[in-house]
């Protein structure tokens, strides 16, 4: 769908280049000025300057020099990327839980809550995951919404929709940058890798209901193999698209090159890319896979065979020093 428009498009141009040639070639006078204008091109790609009545921050730039592949790649790749990155993600997970099945407890549910995550730490979590919810779906559609939405939508609801998505794009950045330098900073320490993270990412944590996998739980401490995966690539690819973010968000302050909002726009694209498909695999393990997890982020508390079951070897740390602690 996306080459048959750029085919119409690219017919268009070159039917009204033809034209304006037609119409430029009619006088001596106009292809003297087609000859200066392409002088003009020649001696400013060489790097000649000039002088100007703008006093726009950039008034000294007057034409991009970098690769215009890398437009075609936004296009072409990072917007599809980012398409199957939600879409896909949803959809391979929805197939997945129809033929395998959720993670249940083994005996039930013990009706007993442990003590998890504190009050702050619950609050830390939302506050960088309803803005990263908002930003995947509003980037989603700045970044690929030309390309997808926009064909199938009337022009006058389109430009509201996309200016809504753009507006709500900019306030949440802040918050959820927020949330990743506090979650960054504080949760660090349970994230280190260990060794018995190698047989957890061997036997799939214990997720998969058939063949040698069926009915494995292997040891994990307060955070297992994937989530401590998650966690390293929220952190880094985080870092990417908030410094990228930030270039794009307050230009007037770090005043970068054209060139550098350009490679800010691939590193922020290809960081969402990979974040998005991420959270896809958190939500789902968090809200429909492991049966009783989604109660650890909206109460701090788990269920204590929802613990020995998933994360045993942090339940039996908390029993021996003594900071085991049940809900009332």
């Amino acid at each position: 769908m996306n080459k048959l428009f750029k085919q119409i498009g690219l017919s268009l141009v070159l039917m009204f280049s033809a034209i304006g040639l037609a119409q430029a070639g009619s006088s001596p006078a106009a292809q003297q000025a087609v000859a200066t204008e392409g002088q003009i091109w020649s001696q400013l790609k060489a790097g000649v300057t000039g002088e100007t009545t703008s006093q726009g921050q950039f008034h000294n730039q007057a034409i991009n020099t970098y690769d215009l592949r890398v437009l075609e790649l936004r296009s072409d790749l990072l917007a599809p990327a980012l398409m199957a990155a939600l879409f896909g993600m949803i959809i391979v997970f929805i197939l997945f839980i129809k033929v395998n099945g959720i993670s249940k407890l083994h005996g039930g549910f013990s009706g007993k809550l442990v003590y998890r995550w504190s009050k702050f730490d619950v609050s830390i979590h939302w506050l960088g995951a309803i803005p990263c919810l908002l930003l995947i779906l509003t980037g989603l559609s700045l970044l690929a919404g030309r390309f997808f939405f926009q064909p199938y939508m009337p022009e006058s609801l389109w430009s509201g929709f996309v200016y809504a998505a753009k507006q709500i794009h900019d306030f949440m950045a802040i918050p959820f940058m927020l949330g990743w330098a506090l979650m960054v900073t504080l949760w660090a320490k349970n994230q280190l890798p260990k060794m018995y993270d190698i047989k957890w990412m061997l036997v799939v944590g214990g997720y998969i209901n058939f063949g040698p996998f069926k009915g494995k739980h292997p040891d994990a401490g307060f955070a297992n193999a994937g989530e401590k995966l998650w966690f390293w690539a929220f952190a880094l690819f985080g870092l990417l698209i908030s410094a990228s973010g930030m270039l794009m968000l307050f230009p007037n302050l770090f005043e970068p090159s054209r060139n550098l909002s350009l490679i800010a726009l691939v590193l922020h694209s290809v960081s969402a890319i990979i974040i998005t498909a991420f959270s896809i695999v958190h939500i789902f393990m968090a809200t429909v896979m492991s049966e009783g997890g989604m109660e650890c982020m909206k109460s701090g508390y788990c269920d204590e065979t929802w613990a020995t079951q998933h994360h045993n070897l942090w339940f039996d740390e908390i029993k021996e020093n003594g900071t085991l602690k049940y809900k009332d």
